[in-house]
């Protein structure tokens, strides 16, 4: 089948070339390997579904990067959460302060009629998208905190530094998703693309609730490498 070896030739291109790299253009590639565009689109489109190559509008294909790993290490009872690789940056996209309301106030164990901060802001790692965070935080525990707070650096460490609030403990969950289409649009990969959900809710030294977070991480980018103690109890 033409299209199974036109694939296997781009499979080749990408093993020949680094991470991050850009490809020829379709109109190169198909002069290349003499086949057509529509056969080569094709092509193209389910290696980037594979999550060998992606596609950003305007600025061409490129290799698929290296993931960008996040370590958890097991130091029992409970596990602890180094920094993840790279260089972290974010881009605050929503910020507002409104009345919790029902659902969100159960998460942050206040009433609905407090204020919560809710904050959305794209994280972005080495110049490149990498997720979407949606942050809620009681009101009254960070006033005066503005949005450049949630650009750069550790939230965790401004709340501890700035608003004495010494985070603790979290519970966080996981699990497979795919992204829709404003999703897609601010991490510039297809929509439907594999990614990751994670919700956590955090509590202080004191056992309040000091954080309600929901993230979609790109499931392209991102790799969660958990550090395992085992002994004769072990399944």
């Amino acid at each position: 089948m033409k299209r199974v070896w036109v694939r296997d030739q781009l499979r080749q291109l990408i093993d020949d070339n680094p991470p991050g790299a850009l490809i020829p253009s379709e109109r190169e590639l198909s002069e290349q390997l003499g086949v057509s565009r529509p056969t080569l689109r094709a092509a193209i489109e389910e290696l980037a579904r594979d999550g060998l190559l992606v596609r950003h509008a305007g600025r061409g294909t490129f290799t698929t990067v290296r993931p960008v790993s996040q370590p958890l290490t097991v130091k029992p009872p409970e596990f602890a959460v180094p920094p993840a690789e790279g260089t972290w940056l974010s881009r605050v996209e929503e910020f507002t302060v409104a009345p919790a309301g029902p659902r969100l106030g159960a998460r942050l164990n206040i009433s609905p009629a407090s204020e919560a901060l809710t904050v959305r802001r794209l994280r972005i790692t080495d110049d490149e998208p990498m997720a979407i965070e949606h942050i809620s935080l009681p009101a009254e525990l960070v006033p005066g905190i503005r949005p450049d707070d949630f650009e750069t650096g550790s939230l965790y460490q401004v709340l501890r530094q700035r608003f004495g609030v010494a985070v603790a403990t979290a519970v966080q969950t996981t699990e497979a998703t795919v992204t829709d289409a404003t999703e897609s649009t601010l991490l510039e990969i297809p929509v439907y693309a594999p990614a990751l959900l994670f919700e956590r809710t955090t509590k202080d030294t004191d056992g309040r609730v000091v954080e309600y977070t929901r993230s979609i991480y790109r499931g392209d980018r991102y790799r969660i490498t958990a550090q395992l103690r085992l002994d004769d109890s072990s399944g």
